[in-house]
């Protein structure tokens, strides 16, 4: 199975609707797919529990069934930080709790499993630790999604630099159009793709009432077969 590692320029680049995109574009070429978000704050009160937008879209785009809870085993209702939101909980959030989630998903057999960061590369678990910590600990490549607005190139080249002082394959990014007043979008992405270490894997438009469906069809089939290792399909 391949793994992949989803994170983000910052909170609102895009993670989720970038993930379930590239979900259903695999799943649609013919690929069993998975999703994991091990951390969701910012969830709403349900007859079944605690349920999250995000961690739902997952479910709705991956291909394979799962119990909510696997996708989605640590689910905080309050919209602010994680580490914050388990505090108030008395739930500490741990790398070797988070890692041990991740790892039962990465023995099944499907294709492709993504694992959903929260925030961007550095959101804190707790006093010493990161989701970045949880990547690391992971060993695998990450994605990282750019939201494309002003100021994301600074915002992209740290990432991306933290991303591989961390140690860890910085896979390809995504360009997300979230923007659609952004001046200059095109010289912004020019410059993303020639300073940015890795390859640009989609770009995905703004449409405004646009689907993660719809935006599967602006996620070239290349892109996603490189990314399973797959040059015959």
């Amino acid at each position: 199975m391949k793994t992949y590692f989803i994170t983000g320029t910052d909170t609102d680049a895009g993670k989720t609707f970038v993930s379930a995109t590239l979900l259903h574009k695999a799943g649609q070429l013919g690929y069993k797919t998975l999703a994991h978000k091990p951390v969701a704050a910012g969830c709403e009160q349900t007859e079944e529990g605690l349920r999250n937008n995000d961690a739902t879209t997952l479910i709705e785009a991956m291909s394979e069934e799962m119990d909510y809870e696997q996708v989605n085993p640590i689910a905080l209702e309050p919209a602010i930080a994680p580490h914050i939101a388990a505090a108030e909980k008395g739930m500490p959030l741990s790398v070797s709790r988070l890692n041990g989630f991740a790892r039962g998903l990465m023995m099944g057999k499907a294709d492709l499993l993504l694992i959903e960061g929260a925030g961007g590369w550095k959101v804190p678990l707790g006093p010493r630790e990161t989701l970045a910590d949880l990547a690391i600990s992971l060993k695998q490549p990450v994605i990282l999604v750019v939201g494309m607005k002003l100021g994301c190139i600074n915002h992209a080249l740290l990432t991306a630099e933290a991303i591989r002082r961390d140690g860890l394959e910085l896979a390809g990014w995504v360009a997300n159009h979230i923007d659609p007043d952004m001046s200059r979008y095109q010289e912004n992405l020019y410059t993303l793709n020639k300073m940015l270490p890795a390859p640009l894997l989609a770009e995905i438009p703004y449409i405004e009432g646009s689907s993660w469906q719809q935006a599967a069809e602006h996620f070239p089939e290349g892109a996603v077969h490189h990314l399973l290792g797959n040059t015959q399909k």
